[in-house]
């Protein structure tokens, strides 16, 4: 193992195989097209669902079905700490537990510090309120003009059409409206208000799809959704918001991609570490992308998660490897209960800085934080422009190293 690595990144190495194999276990069968049970899966899929079979463990649903979503699901699979047994137990009415087994799998049952486990399980932090802190810090319920759509920007909308999600992430923006009063998808008469919105508004030619999480609803819903939105003439680009890819890759079929490439999509996948990358998500990774759809990453910055350059460094290469592109590194949204969980913005600008020059510029994201209030979304940089010598730009490169870029001053006519 490499020392060299911090403390994380290896971690998360070390619990990719959290239980011994059991050869008893599930394995593929002959000649299927599923996905091939990594060891992993059959290792955990032997220990905790011994009555499951391959064909059981690849179907998206089952996973949806035997999600751990209460404490005693948890104490089955995880040696908790009393700060997480206390903190899931007194939860109540705050987000939702939610993990499905592929993902559980991928979590050190003995390290609450371990990344994939921090960022899903609840820890005491979540039931304090800090500085600057709200349940809708984006504002984005003031920039709803009818259910489930929020229009901030002149040109795009933002389309809630689920408040299910396969997982949910203790850092999630929508805290408060996902997984609550039961989980289900938006009805009809909601998206009927919606695409009336849409189509009677000609400036909007870009609509994102989020929720909740759209590839959670089935094919056939998803595609009726689509289907209305493209025959919206000045509709030009459609994206899906998804986190499936990296925690449900069995949801990944063939005609799900056949019917997101039919409606021309473009996809932006939530991938939080390196340890996400099995597999299984890089076969899932690989179909979407034969299928021809676009992607780009959107990854959150979270203090003992992803918080150093070697874990972001690790993570985007991978990425790239299965022809997925860093699109974004986000400052975690500052909602009610998340101040355990973010990071300084300098934090996020040391990174982007050890990235650029170090590695492919296809590798390096770009940081935003989306300003409180509904300000959108506002990129940072590390600070390169060193000042002016006359005619001359001083600038600042990777290295540290300062070059005079020439860039005459407006002369004024004398």
């Amino acid at each position: 193992m490499d020392d060299s690595l911090p403390r994380r990144v290896r971690g998360a190495r070390l619990a990719a195989l959290p239980f011994p194999p059991n050869p008893a276990g599930p394995t593929p069968e002959p000649g299927s097209t599923d996905f091939a049970l990594s060891e992993r899966s059959a290792a955990y899929c032997a220990r905790f669902h011994p009555e499951a079979t391959p064909a059981d463990w690849n179907d998206w649903t089952w996973q949806l079905r035997n999600r751990l979503r209460r404490l005693d699901d948890v104490l089955r699979v995880l040696v908790l700490s009393e700060d997480e047994r206390k903190t899931i137990e007194r939860i109540g009415g705050r987000l939702p537990l939610g993990v499905t087994p592929y993902y559980a799998s991928l979590m050190d049952p003995l390290d609450p510090s371990d990344p994939i486990r921090r960022s899903m399980i609840p820890m005491g932090g979540e039931l304090v309120r800090g500085l600057g802190e709200a349940d809708d810090p984006l504002s984005e319920d003031a920039d709803s003009p009818v259910p489930g759509l929020v229009h901030r920007y002149p040109d795009r909308v933002l389309f809630l059409v689920t408040n299910f999600c396969a997982t949910y992430c203790r850092y999630c923006t929508r805290a408060r409206l996902v997984g609550h009063t039961g989980e289900y998808h938006f009805n009809n008469s909601q998206y009927q208000q919606a695409l009336d919105y849409i189509a009677s508004h000609r400036e909007i030619r870009d609509v994102l799809l989020s929720g909740g999480d759209p590839l959670t609803m089935r094919d056939e819903r998803l595609d009726w959704l689509l289907g209305r939105l493209r025959a919206i003439p000045h509709v030009e680009f459609v994206r899906v918001g998804t986190k499936v890819p990296a925690v449900l890759p069995q949801r990944i079929t063939p005609s799900l991609v056949a019917m997101l490439r039919r409606h021309k999509v473009w996809m932006s996948i939530h991938f939080m570490h390196p340890a996400e990358l099995t597999p299984e998500v890089e076969q899932a990774c690989e179909r979407i992308a034969d299928a021809g759809v676009p992607t780009g990453s959107q990854t959150v910055l979270i203090r003992g998660v992803n918080d150093d350059v070697e874990t972001l460094k690790q993570l985007t290469h991978g990425l790239l490897k299965v022809r997925v592109r860093p699109y974004y590194l986000y400052q975690c949204d500052p909602i009610s209960g998340s101040e355990h969980l973010r990071t300084p913005v300098e934090d996020g600008l040391r990174i982007i800085a050890g990235l650029q020059g170090h590695t492919t510029g296809y590798a390096v994201p770009t940081f935003v934080v989306d300003g409180p209030g509904g300000a959108g979304k506002i990129p940072l940089f590390p600070d390169t422009i060193v000042g002016r010598d006359g005619d001359f730009l001083l600038l600042r490169n990777y290295a540290g190293e300062v070059s005079a870029y020439p860039d005459p001053l407006p002369r004024r006519d004398s």
